[in-house]
C-alpha cells in the first residue's frame, strides 16, 4: 500500500482553521479587557500564563529539550521581537476594531515573501509581487482617510506588521536548527520578562474581578492552544495546503468584532479586508501548486 505524501489535508485544514479562530479569540478578549487595563499588563499576563502552561503540559514530557538551543542569541532576539510585536498589537486593539487591525497586520506574510529573496536567497515568484500589491491596495482601503480609524492605532498596527515580518524571517532561519518547543518556550519566557518590566509601573492596585481573571487565563490558553494546533497541523498536511487557511483569521476577527462589540466595518473597509484575504489565499495557492512534470520524449 502506497503512503499518501500529502498526509491528511482535510484534517490539517480543520486544525489550522481552529488555530486561527483561537488567535482571533485572543485578539477579541484582549480588546475586551483593553479599556480596563494597560496593554502591557494584558500581554504580560498572557505570556506568564503561556509559560505556566508549557511547564505544566510540555516539560514533563520533553524535559531539558524545552530550553535547549543551538543559536541562542538569535533565539533570544526572536523572543524580544515577538514581545514588542505583542505589545504593539495590544496597543492597536485598544484603539481599533479587531477585524481592521488584523487586516493591516496581515501585510506581514507578503513582506516575508518579498524579503525572503534578498535576505534568505529564496526565489520570489511574480505571483508574490502581484499578491503583495493587491493586498497593499486592500490595506489602503481599510486605513484610508475618513475611514474612521484612529491614526495612532493604524501606526501601531503597521509597526506590528514590521515586527511580525522580522519574527517570521527569524523563524524561517531558526527552524533549521531549533526545535518547535524550544522556540515556543523562549518566546514565552522572554516575552514575560520584557512585558512584566514594561507593565510594572502601571500594575493595577486592586485584584481584577473574577470574570477578568478568567479572561486573562483564556488569553494565554487561546494563544498557547493556537500555537500547538499549528504545530499539529503541519505534521499531518503540507505547508502548501495549509498556507491559504491562515487568512481565515481575518474573517474570524471581523465576525467576532461584530458579535462581541457590534462593530460592522464600512463597505469600503470590508472590500479592503476581502482583498487582503483573497490575495493571501490566491498567492498561497499559486506558490504551493506543484509543477507539472516535463514529459520526456
Amino acid at each position: 500500500m502506497t503512503q499518501n505524501p500529502d498526509g491528511n489535508p482535510l484534517l490539517g485544514v480543520a486544525i489550522v482553521t481552529s488555530a486561527v479562530f483561537l488567535f482571533a479569540c485572543t485578539d477579541t478578549v484582549t480588546k475586551f479587557l483593553s479599556p480596563h487595563y494597560p496593554a502591557s499588563f494584558i500581554q504580560a499576563v498572557r505570556y506568564v500564563v503561556n509559560v505556566v502552561l508549557l511547564l505544566i503540559f510540555v516539560f514533563p514530557r520533553h524535559g531539558r529539550a524545552l530550553w535547549r538551543t543551538n543559536r541562542t542569541k538569535l533565539v533570544w532576539l526572536r523572543g524580544v521581537v515577538l514581545g514588542f510585536a505583542s505589545l504593539t498589537m495590544g496597543l492597536a486593539l485598544k484603539l481599533m476594531p479587531v477585524g481592521e487591525a488584523v487586516s493591516i497586520v496581515y501585510l506581514s506574510p507578503f513582506a516575508v515573501m518579498l524579503l525572503s529573496g534578498p535576505l534568505l536567497g529564496e526565489k520570489v515568484k511574480p505571483a508574490a509581487w502581484f499578491g503583495a500589491v493587491f493586498a497593499f491596495s486592500g490595506v489602503l482601503l481599510v486605513m484610508r482617510p475618513g475611514g474612521g480609524l484612529e491614526p495612532l492605532g493604524v501606526v501601531f498596527a503597521l509597526v506590528n506588521a514590521c515586527l511580525s515580518t522580522a519574527y517570521h524571517l527569524l523563524t524561517r532561519v531558526l527552524t533549521r536548527t531549533e526545535s518547535t518547543i524550544s522556540l515556543m518556550f523562549h518566546v514565552a519566557v522572554i516575552g514575560s520578562v520584557i512585558l512584566c518590566v514594561i507593565a510594572a509601573p502601571s500594575m493595577p492596585s486592586e485584584m481584577p474581578p473574577p470574570l477578568h481573571l478568567v479572561l486573562f487565563v483564556l488569553i494565554g490558553a487561546f494563544a498557547t492552544g493556537g500555537h500547538f494546533l499549528f504545530t499539529a497541523a503541519y505534521r499531518v498536511a503540507s505547508p502548501a495546503v495549509l498556507a491559504p487557511v491562515h487568512y481565515v483569521q481575518i474573517m474570524w476577527s471581523a465576525v467576532l468584532g461584530w458579535v462581541v462589540f457590534g462593530h460592522m466595518p464600512e463597505p469600503l473597509s470590508l472590500l479592503g479586508m476581502a482583498m487582503v484575504l483573497g490575495a493571501g489565499v490566491a498567492v498561497a495557492l499559486a506558490l504551493g501548486r506543484p509543477r507539472r512534470p516535463v514529459r520526456q520524449s
